[in-house]
C-alpha cells in the first residue's frame, strides 16, 4: 500500500500551482506546507485512491492516514480526513483516541483541524455521545488545536439541535480563553446551535456577553436577526 501514498503525492505535485500555493498561505497566520492544489481536485484524488483500498481493513487505512498526516502538507491532511470519515460505518469506541493523537501530533492549522473535526469527529460523537466527555477534557489542554477541536467537533450536531447542554458546558470552559482561534471556534459552535435553538443560544449569549471576548460574541450572533444582534452588541 505504500505505493498508493507515492501515487497520491505524484498526483498532487502534478496538479500543484505556484500561484495557488502562494495565495493559499495568506489564509493562515502560521507557516503552512501547501502543494497549491484546489480543494475539489484534492477531494477527487482522495476518492480515487480510496476506491482502490477500501476493501482493506480499518487499521490499514488508519495507518495510511497517519502517513499522510506525517508529511505536514495540508492537502495530504485533507485526504487523511476524508478517508477517516469514509470509514464512519466502521467506527469503534476506541477510535477517538486515534483522532485525538492526530490532533496532538500533526494538526498545526485551522483548516486541517476543522476538516478532521467537522466530519470525522463530529460523526463519531453522534454515534458515541458519551465521547463528548472526552471533548470537554480537551478544553483544558495547552494545545490550541485540541481546545478548538473541543468546540468545532460539535458544529454539525449543533446544526441538528443536538447536545445543546454539552455545547453550553464546552463554551463555559472556553469562555475567557485568550486564543482568538479558540474564541472563533466556540463562537462558531454557538452560531451553529442558534440555527435550531435560537432563543436558548441568545439567552446564553446575553448571560455571558460581558465576559465573552468580542471575537467569540460576533461569531455567535452572526446568523441572528438584526434586533437580537443589536441587543447582544449593546453595552
Amino acid at each position: 500500500m505504500a505505493e498508493i501514498i507515492l501515487q497520491i503525492r505524484a498526483d498532487l505535485e502534478n496538479n500543484s500551482d505556484k500561484k495557488s500555493q502562494i495565495s493559499g498561505q495568506r489564509f493562515f497566520k502560521e507557516k503552512v506546507k501547501l502543494y497549491g492544489v484546489k480543494t475539489a481536485v484534492v477531494t477527487q484524488i482522495g476518492k480515487t485512491y480510496f476506491s482502490q483500498i477500501k476493501a482493506n481493513d480499518k487499521s490499514e487505512i488508519y495507518r495510511l492516514c497517519q502517513e499522510l498526516w506525517q508529511s505536514g502538507y495540508i492537502e495530504e491532511s485533507f485526504i487523511a480526513c476524508h478517508w477517516s470519515y469514509y470509514l464512519h460505518n466502521k467506527y469503534g469506541e476506541k477510535d477517538l483516541g486515534i483522532f485525538e493523537s492526530w490532533l496532538q501530533q500533526y494538526v498545526n492549522n485551522w483548516a486541517s483541524c476543522d476538516t478532521l473535526c467537522n466530519h470525522t469527529i463530529g460523526t463519531f460523537t453522534e454515534m458515541y455521545p458519551e465521547s463528548i466527555s472526552r471533548l470537554k477534557t480537551w478544553t483544558q489542554s495547552p494545545n490550541r488545536w485540541l481546545k478548538r477541536a473541543s468546540a468545532v467537533s460539535l458544529i454539525i450536531p449543533a446544526k441538528k439541535g443536538l447536545f445543546l447542554k454539552d455545547i453550553f458546558e464546552i463554551s463555559d470552559l472556553l469562555l475567557i480563553d485568550g486564543d482568538d482561534l479558540v474564541q472563533k471556534g466556540y463562537g462558531w459552535l454557538l452560531k451553529a446551535a442558534s440555527q435550531s435553538q435560537l432563543q436558548l443560544v441568545f439567552d446564553y449569549v446575553m448571560k455571558h456577553k460581558n465576559t465573552m471576548p468580542r471575537t467569540a460574541l460576533r461569531y455567535a450572533i452572526e446568523k441572528m436577526p438584526p434586533k437580537l444582534k443589536n441587543e447582544a452588541m449593546a453595552k
